[in-house]
């Protein structure tokens, strides 16, 4: 669909069910529009992340869990999930007038991560999602990530029932290094994972030299 640059009310009125940006109405103030990952272990709530923060409705290719999986994907700290994602997901968020994130999700099992180098392409810094009852479970994307160079943020999701520990005693845990930001945050709450891509955004920009 298309809008007239002097039609902003109209734009409004027929995208009633979506914010409508400067931007979209007003190309001399296009966005700069950039890329970033949401990895970690399978069930952390990169799903759940991604659905929470997008202001279009979030692509989804998820599947339903079937007994064949049982032996190699672990339910213990998620006994109620019921489907996987088995490509991506994808969202998208305007943090400001200027800039626009594109957020995709990565599949969480090992069977899927072939996807990953495909997703990885353009992306300017990822969000790895930990569980602290299952640190472990991100250390994949933790090596993957430092092995292409790309700037990462660690986002702690904490669940119900989950023990409460300090942003750095995570970092000492997985061995983070100093200068990467430890967040503690909820993947439910849009607030804080606003929060979470603002933090790896700023993070990105400092690593990156200029050009």
């Amino acid at each position: 669909m298309v809008f007239a640059v002097s039609d902003p009310p109209a734009c409004a009125q027929a995208l009633a069910d979506e914010p409508v940006q400067p931007w979209q109405y007003d190309r001399s103030r296009a966005p700069v529009a950039v890329k970033v990952l949401v990895a970690g272990g399978f069930g952390v709530g990169k799903t759940t992340f991604v659905s929470s923060v997008s202001e279009i409705a979030p692509l989804r290719t998820e599947a339903v869990m079937t007994q064949a999986s049982a032996p190699t994907d672990d339910l213990s700290g998620t006994p109620d999930k019921s489907t996987t994602t088995v490509a991506m997901d994808f969202g998208r968020v305007t943090l400001a007038d200027d800039l626009v994130l594109y957020v995709y999700g990565t599949p969480g099992q090992k069977r899927f991560w072939f996807m990953w180098d495909d997703l990885v392409r353009g992306a300017i810094g990822g969000i790895v999602l930990a569980d602290t009852r299952r640190l472990r479970d991100c250390f994949p994307a933790l090596d993957y990530f430092e092995s292409c160079g790309l700037p990462y943020a660690v986002a702690v999701n904490h669940f119900e029932g989950s023990d409460a520990y300090e942003p750095e005693d995570v970092r000492e845990a997985l061995a983070i290094p100093p200068h990467v930001p430890v967040l503690i945050m909820d993947a439910r709450r849009r607030d804080t994972v606003v929060e979470s891509l603002a933090t790896l955004v700023g993070h990105a920009l400092d690593a990156t030299p200029e050009p």
